[in-house]
Formats: structure tokens, C-alpha cells, sequence
């Protein structure tokens, strides 16, 4: 059984940032010549990626919950945290 949610969003959104800190850490070896706005297309791309993903998660867990539904109705895909409508 898994301990959380997988949250493919936030595994893009980190990859991201690795890559970043790669080419910027390449750059501080002597590897190759980064030039400074080289985040820019990486972090733009990458967040924008993270998004799409966390979109595409979000709507798989809420295709999921309304399966796993016993009446059939429109449940919500989480019923505690911060997601409850109280």
C-alpha cells in the first residue's frame, strides 16, 4: 500500500529544478559555458510541464474517486484536508 498520492506534477517540477542546478553546476565546473538567462527556457518549460502533469494527475485521481463511488454520484476526489468543503 503506498503511503501518499502520486503526485506526477511535483516529480516534473523537481526534475526541473535538478536540470537547472546541472547546467549551473556545469557551468561552475568548467564543463561548458552556461550563459545566465540559460533557466529561463528550463524553468519555463519544466513549470509548465509540472502543470500539465499535475492537471492530468488530478484528473485521473478524480476519475478514480468517482468510480470507487458506492451511490454513484459526483464524489469528490479527496474528502479531507485541505481540499474539504466545510
Amino acid at each position: 500500500m503506498l503511503r501518499h498520492e502520486f503526485r506526477p506534477g511535483r516529480l516534473v517540477a523537481g526534475v526541473t529544478g535538478l536540470a537547472v542546478a546541472v547546467v549551473y553546476g556545469g557551468d561552475a565546473a568548467g564543463r561548458w559555458d552556461a550563459e545566465w538567462y540559460a533557466a529561463l527556457p528550463i524553468l519555463g518549460g519544466g513549470m509548465a510541464s509540472a502543470a500539465l502533469a499535475g492537471w492530468a494527475g488530478y484528473r485521473l485521481r478524480r476519475r478514480a474517486a468517482r468510480a470507487a463511488s458506492t451511490d454513484g454520484a459526483d464524489a469528490p476526489a479527496r474528502t479531507s484536508g485541505s481540499h474539504a468543503i466545510r
